[in-house]
């Protein structure tokens, strides 16, 4: 573990040093977009259920929080032009780094929840996500890459997330904790690299089937509480 937050440390600092060319060109195309702060911050469960204000570029209004829930869809008109973008690309993720740099969060590990719906899950669950810092990416995040249009198909996207979709990221987030260490973290920053790059699954990492069963996905495994 001493290990794996080392590779956080070194991996948050290159990412916000390569990066910050980047960084500054989307803090300037947000403001020149839309009224409103540059960063978004959230109420997120992270590690032995210490909550923590996550950071990520604001891709939406500012009264976003008034006029919805706490789901996006991807037709979701709070979201802005140039949010539309970021969400799409990912780009919007990027301040985590500074959430991983200040130990709230790790480069790799389950994506951390809201707090409402952390209470859809079991206890025993919601004990096996806090054992671990929460992540930038894992396995569910990678999977659930395009998940407000999966959202985005009528119907409560609540009920869609809870029943759906929850299920199958806490089996994935269970295999992770299974599975934790420097080779799994460095399989995983490779995978999401590779697929925001070219917009493509690599097979090589095994994940993928669930979505494509019908009618949206099916699973057997650990199921969310209902």
């Amino acid at each position: 573990m001493a290990s794996k937050r080392g590779l956080d440390i070194v991996g948050s600092v290159f990412g916000l040093v390569l990066l910050s060319p980047l960084l500054v060109a989307i803090a300037v195309a947000i403001k020149i977009d839309s009224p409103g702060p540059i960063f978004f911050r959230q109420s997120r469960v992270g590690k032995n259920n210490r909550l923590f204000s996550i950071f990520k570029f604001r891709s939406m209004t500012v009264d976003a929080p008034r006029r919805g829930s706490a789901l996006t869809i991807q037709a979701d008109k709070r979201i802005t032009r140039a949010g539309r973008f970021l969400r799409r690309s990912k780009l919007d993720e990027l301040p985590q780094f500074l959430n991983v740099l200040a130990g709230d969060m790790a480069l790799v590990g389950p994506r951390p929840e809201v707090p409402q719906f952390m209470d859809f899950y079991t206890p025993e669950q919601r004990s096996t996500i806090v054992s671990v810092r929460p992540g930038m990416t894992d396995y569910a995040a990678i999977l659930f890459r395009d998940e407000n249009s999966l959202l985005d198909q009528g119907g409560d996207p609540i009920e869609i997330y809870r029943r759906q979709i929850m299920p199958i990221k806490f089996a994935y987030y269970e295999r992770y904790t299974r599975e934790i260490g420097i080779v799994t973290d460095l399989r995983l920053i490779l995978a999401t690299t590779l697929l925001l790059a070219t917009g493509r699954l690599p097979n090589w990492l095994g994940i993928g089937s669930e979505l494509l069963a019908p009618p949206l996905f099916r699973h057997t495994g650990a199921a969310a509480s209902p």
